[in-house]
């Protein structure tokens, strides 16, 4: 349920949940490039793993939500209206910009096969298949016997894009303002015990954290979030390190002997020999 203080016109810095599918078109073709929706991943016949889980995804409007787009399909957000379903035409100019030819360059084959990527055991050759070439990513388009034509345009450029969409809710609760950035940002932000009292937020770690590299990797970036959307001046992250209880022996075992405890066999000594 939303209440007052979430709901109104969309504006840039809000922190939302919304819910979208986007389109392109090429050649009179539509494919799915991106939805929260089930439905519309059937709809497109998508391939998805099992684990895949379809809901509203939680967004800062003004920041890009799908990246290599030019700004305008997410500036949409902008003015919208919560609860209310929104469709939105893109010409390729206005969304992942005009193929321009030029970016489509010719390398040798031996200069590809230097490449890092091209080097690993596992590496394969085909169209498609994504290089990057000083410091510019772009993807095979072409093979013959001794060049590799690599088109350095954006995947989606020249094509036509269609955002269908709805602000589901602007997110105002201070503590579910945290829990939706840990969520962003890392994962799972329903695990973070979050308490906000005034200017100052604290956030107790759960176990799975604790010596996880992408949650160092998503700390700096929660931080961010916290300070820009709730103008905090203190946050405080909270470890917590259990010993583990020592387990009970099992049934009929004999408790260990404590170290150095062991009594000593008694010796027997064979009596002096005597000399004729």
């Amino acid at each position: 349920m939303t209440d007052k203080a979430s709901s109104g016109p969309v504006q840039k810095g809000d922190l939302v949940l919304v819910d979208y599918e986007l389109w392109s078109e090429f050649g009179g073709k539509r494919e799915l490039l991106d939805t929260t929706r089930e439905s519309a991943a059937k709809e497109a016949k998508a391939e998805t793993p099992e684990t895949a889980l379809f809901r509203p995804r939680p967004h800062v409007v003004g920041r890009e939500l799908f990246p290599g787009s030019l700004g305008k399909i997410e500036a949409a957000l902008e003015g919208a209206t919560v609860g209310t379903e929104a469709e939105k035409e893109f010409a390729p100019s206005d969304a992942f910009g005009e193929r321009d030819p030029d970016l489509v360059e010719s390398f040798s084959i031996q200069k590809i096969s230097r490449l890092p990527e091209m080097r690993r055991e596992d590496a394969h050759l085909d169209l498609g298949t994504v290089l990057t070439i000083q410091g510019r990513s772009g993807r095979v388009s072409l093979i013959t016997a001794g060049r590799v034509k690599v088109d350095f345009n954006r995947p989606q450029a020249g094509r036509k894009v269609q955002f269908k969409f709805k602000v589901l809710e602007k997110i105002k609760d201070p503590a579910r303002v945290a829990t939706t950035v840990l969520d962003m940002e890392y994962g799972k932000g329903e695990e973070f015990p979050v308490q906000v009292e005034g200017a100052e937020v604290t956030v107790r770690l759960p176990d799975r954290v604790l010596f996880d590299f992408n949650w160092l990797v998503a700390k700096s970036r929660v931080i961010e979030d916290l300070r820009s959307l709730l103008k905090v001046q203190k946050i405080t992250f909270l470890e917590e390190h259990k010993t583990p209880a020592p387990k009970a022996p099992a049934a009929g075992a004999s408790p260990a002997t404590p170290s150095g405890a062991a009594e000593a066999a008694p010796k027997t000594e064979a009596p002096p020999s005597s000399t004729p």
